[in-house]
């Protein structure tokens, strides 16, 4: 059994992210004359995250996981239910909230031809930071994941994807955001990286109490990361809980084995795969 990485209980008293009755619908036509077709990504999820709490969204492949991370970020907007963070409410604190929250997506987008250097002090610009603390700060997070400091003006297009992604970390970290979202930020990554991450994100919170909202099918890492879990099936919150209570509930000792019993889902990626 993996050991939470926590050993104090988050701020119990006040709450961070606060999601209820939360729905997502995409339309879309097959053809010129076919009818409209809804998809419900979401369908009224609600949960809280206590400020300085990792909460981890297990789920498989079309649970809604993404789809919720974007809407928390702002990307996209909800067609029902409420949202609050940080004391801000959705869609109408989205501005305040962007200068609270840090994101990192299985995605990140880079210009890729430029360095880690030139991509972190382009987003610092438009942050509004000054160039030599932004640039300092950047550092300091690239060498605690792991970067070694001579690849840090070599062109991103050249760097492994595990790089990459701990580039995208730096990025989001920038303004040492008391929010950070983060849309599994270790799938595809080599273990060497993915224990790089996890142990810097344990650090984070840590030091800075950091409220940090993790979306993964790694089981491993949401028992590593999350003192909370909830476990996403087909666009509802099915089961939630410590790693702990989840598996008593399903009556076993292994969580994977949970999550199937309670939502009747696998969470492997073949499983999932197109």
């Amino acid at each position: 059994m993996i050991k939470s990485m926590l050993t104090l209980k988050p701020t119990e008293t006040r709450i961070a992210i606060e999601v209820s009755d939360l729905k997502k619908v995409f339309r879309k036509r097959e053809g010129l004359r076919a009818p409209i077709k809804e998809e419900w990504a979401l369908k009224g999820v609600s949960f809280y995250v206590h400020v300085g709490e990792t909460y981890g969204l297990l789920g498989p492949n079309g649970s809604g996981k993404s789809t919720l991370i974007r809407i928390l970020s702002t990307l996209l907007t909800a067609d029902g239910g409420r949202v609050q963070m940080m004391g801000h409410q959705l869609p109408q604190g989205e501005q305040a909230l962007r200068r609270l929250m840090g994101r990192v997506s299985v995605d990140a987008a880079f210009y890729k031809k430029l360095s880690p250097r030139e991509n972190l002090l382009y987003a610092a610009q438009l942050y509004g930071l000054e160039s030599r603390q932004a640039e300092k700060r950047a550092m300091q997070i690239l060498e605690q994941l792991g970067l070694e400091s001579r690849r840090f003006s070599d062109p991103i297009e050249e760097m492994s994807r595990g790089m990459q992604q701990k580039i995208a970390i730096a990025r989001a970290l920038l303004i040492n955001p008391p929010l950070l979202l983060l849309d599994e930020p270790t799938t595809g990554l080599d273990p060497r990286s993915r224990r790089d991450v996890q142990a810097f994100l344990e650090d984070l919170r840590k030091r800075e109490g950091t409220t940090i909202l993790l979306t993964t099918h790694d089981m491993a890492e949401a028992e590593r990361l999350s003192y909370r879990i909830g476990f996403l099936a087909k666009g509802r919150l099915v089961a939630e809980g410590t790693a702990q209570e989840l598996k008593q509930q399903a009556r076993t000792d292994d969580l994977e084995e949970a999550f199937i019993a309670l939502t009747g889902e696998d969470l492997s990626e073949e499983a999932n795969s197109p």
